[in-house]
């Protein structure tokens, strides 16, 4: 089977830090799902991989986790998907990604793609999806409720790096099922007005002071804070901003340790959001993420939800994979970066 992968971490314009090669279909058992890929995106996490954790000696590693594809085998434990199905789903770093034709998944991680979505529509959204989902029910404890209820719960959350993948679906999982405020950070003007038409209440610029910005919101307090890049450059603003027991839950790696005794005064707590968690641990309720996939599929069929593509940058090969990864690396996307068949 055709499929992208890399020997030794390579920067993004080496030749060989990506390249096209071909390796033996594999075959299900146990609880996997084979999936022949139609579609992938791209995340920070691939080029994260590339470039610090190569693999063995003699090795290949293919990258890849967001896909959508059609179920064409299933492992003898395998019970709630069928050849034929379409899925969609984030998969597990510890194995083999979607960088290629055939991918094995564990069903129990694997939701029914969104059936008003194209393929690489759909693609964009697993491993956000479940980042914000995470995020915002299990580490913030945000309440949840119906869309289209009108009631506000009197939460404030502040979503520091907005316009990005994790930040284009939390905006939007935060507006259609809870009734909380948001305050999305976002810099440039295409951001902005990208952050304010998935649903953003209020807008700041995270590149100028963040307190001062919202507090001429006259909105008050803000409860929690999700925080997607560059925590340890705002902790401090967190600190300051956040009522007594408010909440951040962080996805970035700071490079500056974060002094987190300056919680204490207010009772602040600090939570760690690593959606691979599940999958890589085996945890006893790894099957939380392919409902909760399913229940974003059902918002993004009822038209609560729209898909987060910024851009489509062609088939799944090594070349347009490097653009993908180089465009990533530089930090000015917007959206998810999404390719499509072999």
């Amino acid at each position: 089977m055709k499929a992208v992968g890399f020997t030794k971490s390579l920067p993004i314009n080496d030749p060989e830090s990506l390249t096209d090669i071909e390796l033996p279909q594999p075959k299900a058992a146990g609880h996997d799902l084979l999936v022949k890929v139609k579609a992938i995106a791209v995340n920070p996490v691939d080029y994260k991989v590339r470039l610090f954790l190569p693999p063995a000696e003699e090795e290949t590693k293919v990258l890849g986790w967001d896909a959508v594809g059609e179920v064409v085998a299933t492992g003898e434990a395998a019970s709630q998907f069928k050849p034929g199905d379409i899925v969609y789903y984030a998969g597990d770093l510890n194995r083999q990604g979607s960088n290629a034709e055939y991918q094995l998944v564990d069903e129990r991680i694997v939701g029914s793609k969104p059936k008003s979505l194209s393929d690489a529509e759909a693609a964009a959204l697993p491993l956000t999806a479940i980042t914000a989902w995470e995020m915002l029910f299990e580490h913030l404890a945000i309440k949840q409720q119906a869309p289209d209820a009108l009631e506000q719960s009197g939460e404030t959350i502040l979503v520091v790096g907005a316009a990005g993948g994790v930040g284009s679906i939390f905006v939007q999982i935060a507006k259609a099922t809870t009734g909380a405020t948001i305050i999305a950070s976002a810099s440039r003007e295409s951001s902005q007005a990208w952050v304010k038409k998935l649903g953003a209440d209020f807008v700041v610029d995270h590149t100028k002071p963040l307190q001062p910005q919202i507090e001429a919101l006259g909105i008050g307090p803000i409860t929690h804070v999700a925080s997607l890049t560059n925590t340890d450059s705002y902790f401090d603003s967190y600190t300051e901003l956040l009522d007594p027991f408010g909440k951040i839950a962080m996805i970035d790696d700071p490079a500056e340790p974060l002094d987190y005794m300056k919680m204490k005064p207010k009772s602040l707590s600090l939570h760690i959001e690593f959606m691979f968690a599940r999958s890589m641990f085996k945890a006893i309720d790894i099957d939380e993420q392919g409902k909760l996939l399913n229940r974003v599929a059902d918002l993004i069929n009822q038209g609560y939800i729209q898909t987060t593509v910024g851009k489509n940058l062609g088939v799944i090969n090594a070349k347009n994979l490097k653009a993908a990864h180089a465009e990533l690396e530089s930090g000015t996307s917007i959206g998810k970066i999404v390719l499509e068949g072999f």
